[in-house]
Formats: structure tokens, C-alpha cells, sequence
């Protein structure tokens, strides 16, 4: 099977700031801030930080979400309908204080579609509940670290 079977990017929608709505612009800036979809509460944390860190360094934020489909089904047939998450990452990129761009990954396996869809050396936010044993997440954290990405850990309660 070639790679281009295990990972389909869905959706990618752009949205900004109530204050700062315009036409879409090229991106002009070099720093990308990622947010990497976890579970929505996770998630919202870490887009809150990330809004912290992209205004200071006036920089995007790009909020990553790995969907994956059971292999029975075909890659551009997911189980959960690519409208109803075009809408809910739509609401929660619509937190953030930055341009946000919002890209869903149809997806055989979450490591491989983000190491396939992310620059070198990005800088990733992910959002977690804490927890003192290890997560998928956390392992997933480690497996972006020891690849060269920068990861930023956000928990909640």
C-alpha cells in the first residue's frame, strides 16, 4: 500500500479574531503554533496557551486533528461525519484570540498522519488530564519529542 492510502487531509478551515476579521491573507509569518486535538476540554486548554504564546510571538495557530478510520472502511469514509467535526473545530478555534487554522487528517494511524502532516522542529501544544502513568498521548508526546518537535504540555482537571 502507498502512503498516500494512510493519510487524507479532510478539512482545513481559517478563521480569526471577531476584531480582526478580513480577507484570507497568505501566511507571512515563519512560526507556526500547533494544537494537537486530544478530547475537546484537553483541547480548549491548550488552545488557550497556545493564544498566550502566538500573540506574544505574533505568530498562527494551527489546530492539528488526527481522525482515525478503521480499516474496513475506506480512508474517505470516516465513521463520524467530516461536517459534524468541520463544525465543532470550527467553534473551538473560534476561542482563540489569533488567526487559526483548523486541519483534520482522515488517518489509519495518529504517530504516522502527524509526523507525515508536520514541519520540522514545530512547536506543538497538546492539552492533558494529568495522570502519573503513561497515556497515549504521553507516548505520543515522546514520540514528537524524539522526532525533533518541540512539545508543550498543558493539563486540565
Amino acid at each position: 500500500m502507498g502512503e498516500q492510502n494512510h493519510v487524507a487531509l479532510a478539512v482545513q478551515t481559517l478563521t480569526a479574531p471577531a476584531h480582526r476579521r478580513r480577507a484570507a491573507e497568505p501566511p507571512s509569518q515563519t512560526l507556526d503554533v500547533t494544537v494537537l486535538f486530544t478530547s475537546v476540554e484537553p483541547t480548549l486548554a491548550a488552545l488557550r496557551t497556545a493564544g498566550e504564546l502566538a500573540s506574544r510571538l505574533n505568530c498562527r495557530i494551527t489546530v492539528v486533528a488526527p481522525q482515525l478510520v478503521p480499516y474496513p472502511l475506506p480512508l474517505a469514509s470516516p465513521p463520524v461525519l467530516v461536517e459534524f467535526n468541520e463544525r465543532r473545530f470550527r467553534v473551538i478555534a473560534e476561542e482563540a484570540r489569533v488567526d487559526t487554522s483548523v486541519q483534520v487528517y482522515l488517518c489509519r494511524d495518529r504517530t504516522e498522519a502527524l509526523l507525515a502532516a508536520l514541519a520540522p522542529h514545530s512547536l506543538i501544544v497538546i492539552g492533558m488530564r494529568p495522570c502519573w502513568w503513561p497515556t497515549a498521548d504521553k507516548r505520543l508526546a515522546s514520540k514528537l519529542r524524539r522526532a525533533g518537535h518541540e512539545v508543550l504540555i498543558t493539563e486540565t482537571e
